[in-house]
């Protein structure tokens, strides 16, 4: 029963219904949806994603300066300018970023694993790109050849002989078999470590990627092994002593470390930014050549948009793509090298999924919100998994509702799924937060082939990557154009989702009260839920001038508002 007659559920129904009839945002958004949805077709995208998952990329290395100069190669065919070219009154202007790499850069050339007397490779990397450890020195030519010692757990290591064998283990991690190869004469190490949520014994020749740390003065090597390739091994060791010939080509040499910085220049507000942020490293197709190729097409439609006088944007738009979350967090902290205040960070990684074949689902992982501290309902953590927050963790914001409510809108109207997950971290949506920069990440998950050499281009979903990107660009124009009306719509919006969440909410914690759960415990949740969206609604005022004192007024009594409907149990 409710205290306080001020969220009572006729006036809650009432304003659902509302909500759904007059669509709040729908007016603001509509006309960037019908001109994006025009434009976006994924082919830059697709061809994009094509050419940039050949490359095994880390940052300095051939696949990765390869796709940023292919990047800005298309950047310059859009329109924009280089910046050291550029004029005063150019709009549309990009620049490489160059800096010294602490360590060398690495890539694979070639490697294979043969179990002697076999005829047939027992991996290569012709199918298995992530079977040698990044970072792996290269064997002599004519590879090694050695006896395989099997480590069942880190005691084993100290009674085997291991002098002049290879490691091999599914038990142990390469960083506790390390000290056998550095100290006691070991050769090198094969190595089985697959999540469950790859599903190993379904995907049987997967390879999730592994590396070690670069080490000049002492070298190694390790080989990450299939389930098929670990159960094989495992066999012929039962019937005694085998001997494996390891093949390892490498390349480890000093080079730069290049990022790729577009602006579109705001015409009213410049100063006021928006950022998009897509990482290149990383070996796969959806991971994240989707996240670098579906940016690259939303660069090109906003030029090809604002020159042909469909759109102009108040509030300057970035495209930031580099080394993931490095990159980001430079970008955020050298406040020299830009002329803008970060207003808002969004993160696009893994952003092209064919779910049907990758499993999992769209999700939009949420700004740090109390679904982070109690997680439950239809809220759930995704299989990467995050550790519980606290109150004072939060970061009440209307972005997670305004961006939610724009891609739920696409979902309609493409028949597509799109959920959420609370914050869990890990790409670069964490730099904004860390900075205290509204920011969240668009991507999929569980993918079955997540980080695996089974990302491969078969994976990814043109469709996909354009309701990604035309729903993030809709986002995008609407934040940097808002205006009154649009903090109208904001308000509209917020109040309805925070009436909607506080119902859900009240009907959770009674239930957990029925089952025997704390009614002091419960209180706390609305409570923290009834602040967070007050604390959003206040948020708003970021989009309102500081002398337009009628519309911060109008903010301020619907925080009022919102404080006074905080349900009692």
């Amino acid at each position: 029963m409710y205290l306080k007659t001020s969220f009572s559920l006729l006036l809650l129904v009432l304003s659902i219904s509302s909500f759904a009839q007059n669509a709040p945002l729908q007016k603001v958004t509509e006309p960037y949806f019908n001109l994006v949805r025009t434009e976006f077709k994924g082919d830059m995208a697709f061809e994009t994603v094509a050419f940039v998952e050949q490359y095994w990329r880390i940052a300095g290395n051939t696949g990765f300066n390869n796709t940023v100069y292919r990047i800005a190669e298309k950047l310059e065919a859009a329109g924009y300018v280089l910046e050291e070219n550029a004029k005063e009154a150019d709009r549309f202007t990009y620049r490489i970023e160059t800096r010294e790499m602490r360590q060398p850069t690495w890539e694979p050339v070639s490697a294979s694993l043969k179990i002697v007397g076999s005829n047939e490779n027992l991996l290569s990397s012709e199918t298995n790109r992530n079977m040698i450890y990044q970072y792996s020195s290269s064997t002599p030519a004519e590879g090694i050849t050695a006896e395989v010692i099997y480590v069942e757990n880190k005691e084993a290591l100290s009674t085997l002989e291991v002098t002049g064998k290879i490691l091999f283990s599914d038990q142990v991690s390469y960083r506790t078999l390390q000290s056998a190869i550095t100290e006691k004469g070991a050769l090198g190490a094969l190595t089985y470590d697959m999540p469950s949520y790859l599903q190993p014994e379904k995907n049987t020749t997967s390879i999730q990627f592994r590396g070690l740390r670069h080490n000049e003065k002492n070298p190694a090597w390790a080989i990450a092994l299939s389930f098929e390739a670990k159960e094989k091994l495992k066999t012929e060791l039962a019937k005694g002593k085998i001997e494996v010939l390891v093949k390892a080509e490498t390349k480890i040499y000093e080079s730069e470390e290049l990022t790729v910085v577009a602006n579109v220049k705001g015409s009213e507000l410049p100063l006021e930014s928006l950022v998009f942020s897509a990482h290149i490293q990383e070996p796969g197709a959806n991971d994240n050549a989707t996240g670098v190729g579906t940016q690259l097409e939303m660069a090109k439609i906003t030029a090809e948009l604002m020159k042909q006088g469909k759109l102009d944007l108040k509030r300057t738009l970035t495209f930031l793509w580099g080394d993931e979350i490095i990159s980001t967090r430079r970008y955020i902290e050298e406040k020299d090298k830009r002329e803008a205040n970060i207003n808002w960070g969004i993160s696009l990684d893994m952003v092209g999924e064919n779910t049907d074949v990758t499993g999992g689902t769209f999700l939009i992982e949420k700004m740090p919100d109390p679904s982070a501290i109690w997680t439950r309902g239809e809220d759930k953590h995704s299989e990467w998994g995050g550790s519980p927050l606290k109150v004072g963790d939060l970061k009440p914001h209307y972005l997670n509702d305004f961006i939610l409510t724009n891609f739920e809108a696409q979902g309609e109207y493409a028949d597509w799924v799109v959920k959420a997950n609370p914050f869990e971290g890990g790409s670069d949506h964490t730099p904004f937060l860390q900075a205290d920069i509204p920011g969240l990440l668009l991507w999929h998950f569980t993918d079955q082939f997540y980080h695996t050499d089974n990302d491969r281009l078969d994976k990814v979903s043109q469709k996909t990557m354009v309701n990604v990107g035309t729903a993030a660009l809709v986002s995008a124009y609407t934040l940097l154009n808002a205006d009154a009306k649009t903090v109208d719509q904001l308000m509209l919006m917020l109040a309805a989702k925070a009436q909607i969440r506080l119902l859900t909410e009240v009907q959770l914690s009674k239930k957990a009260i029925a089952e025997g759960g704390s009614k002091e415990d419960e209180q706390k949740i609305l409570d923290t839920w009834a602040d967070y969206y007050a604390k959003a609604m206040d948020s708003i005022k970021d989009l309102v001038p500081a002398d337009d004192e009628k519309t911060l007024r109008r903010i301020l009594l619907a925080k009022e508002a919102m404080k006074a409907q905080v349900p009692q149990l």
